[in-house]
């Protein structure tokens, strides 16, 4: 059934569309940029629907939100944005709905916690574009060679580090706190240590005892024991992380799945577990996704909800997945990539992404908090530093935030 959509501009109902849309940029060439994809994306749609052409327009991932930033401002919204962030623009009423937008079979299909996260105000705007989930890596070949087994517990994880560090590992673990996407290491640890970035009502609780219990661990058992290599972990960004894991430098680590491609692809053999917890695996992973929204301005929901209904076939979403070494955010998607031979190594990390927990994106407020845990959070660990004194720094500016939403 698709849903009856009325109430389109004029342009819409004429059938005589062009539907501007912005997407960011995943490949780190010309050979492999996501302007390929959407614009065969965009031919083979208009070829099937009549009097609707798409406009495409990709920018580096560094530059879209602030061009679609830039565009909002100046009254010229693109009819499509597919970027980091939809809150800001859901509270300002600039979104359709996905009940605006999409088919039922559509909407219906998105794994659930997903859809959950795209939410504002318990009205889903947000369309999921892609998702990762992350898994602890490490590498087969020390823990081979030292007679360890892969670590389920925080006390393995330490107890290995010592044994990697006395074998001559640069890193035993690499624990990336600096400014790059601190907040998602964080957030990984939080999520092992029964806490998180929000409580069961989804109110900040940062600075619960749960949280500051894993920081005082980490920096008592893995960084003030030296077991984190020789960058301090305020200072130490993920992409140095990830690049000395494939230099073969790392004993252990957080990764997601395109880490596991290009280690590969250097030699390392990449072992994968569920990020060990307090006494045995996470039961939830962190999740991250990208997403996907319609803005009102030019009156084209229609139009919209065509190419949305048509972007979320399962040919196009396993093709952008596939093309990128990510996961897709259908039901129906996902399970063809989990029957798919040529999609095993990623088995791991489809598994883990029904039960994942995602940032709050749906809160306007979220931006700020970010950029405060990536500011701060190193210093939690940093000799002479107090993980209650940080992470209650970091809520009480969460709580500003909040408040000025």
């Amino acid at each position: 059934m698709a849903a009856t959509l009325t109430g389109c501009g004029a342009n819409s109902a004429s059938g005589d569309v062009t539907l501007k849309l912005v997407a960011a940029d995943y490949g780190n060439s010309a050979a492999n940029s996501s302007k390929k994809y959407w614009d065969e994306l965009a031919r083979n749609f208009e070829a099937s629907h009549e009097g609707i052409k798409v406009d495409v327009n990709v920018y580096s991932w560094k530059d879209v939100d602030r061009e679609v930033a830039d565009m909002v401002k100046k009254g010229h919204a693109p009819d499509i944005a597919q970027i980091g962030a939809y809150a800001d623009y859901a509270k300002a009423g600039k979104l359709y709905s996905a009940d605006d937008m999409l088919a039922i079979r559509t909407q219906a299909n998105f794994l659930p916690r997903l859809a959950d996260a795209g939410q504002y105000n318990q009205t889903q705007y947000g369309l999921p574009f892609v998702a990762s989930t992350r898994l602890l890596f490490y590498n087969k070949k020390y823990f081979s060679r030292a007679g360890l087994d892969a670590p389920k517990t925080w006390e393995d994880i330490r107890d290995d580090a010592v044994v990697l560090k006395q074998r001559g590992v640069t890193y035993p673990f690499a624990l990336p706190l600096g400014q790059e996407e601190s907040q998602a290491e964080t957030m990984m640890w939080l999520l092992s240590g029964g806490g998180g970035y929000t409580d069961d009502i989804g109110s900040y609780d940062i600075d619960s005892p749960e949280n500051i219990k894993t920081f005082d661990w980490l920096k008592t058992n893995l960084v003030d024991k030296g077991l984190v290599g020789p960058v301090a972990p305020g200072k130490l960004d993920r992409a140095q992380a990830f690049e000395a894991f494939t230099s073969g430098k790392v004993g252990m680590l957080n990764g997601h799945p395109t880490l596991m491609q290009e280690a590969e692809q250097k030699g390392v053999q990449v072992g994968m577990v569920p990020l060990p917890g307090i006494n045995g695996p996470t039961e939830g992973s962190m999740g991250v996704a990208d997403w996907i929204m319609g803005f009102k301005q030019n009156n084209h929901r229609e139009a919209i909800g065509k190419f949305f209904d048509y972007m979320f076939e399962d040919k196009n979403v396993v093709a952008f997945a596939d093309e990128y070494d990510l996961l897709p955010v259908t039901d129906s998607a996902s399970a063809v990539m989990e029957t798919d031979a040529k999609h095993k190594p990623l088995r791991k990390f489809l598994e883990a992404l029904p039960n994942s927990e995602f940032y709050p994106v749906g809160k306007t407020s979220w931006a700020r908090t970010s950029e405060l845990i990536k500011q701060n959070i190193g210093k939690a660990v940093e000799p002479g530093g107090s993980p209650a004194g940080v992470l209650a720094e970091i809520a009480r500016g969460a709580a500003t935030a909040e408040e000025a939403e």
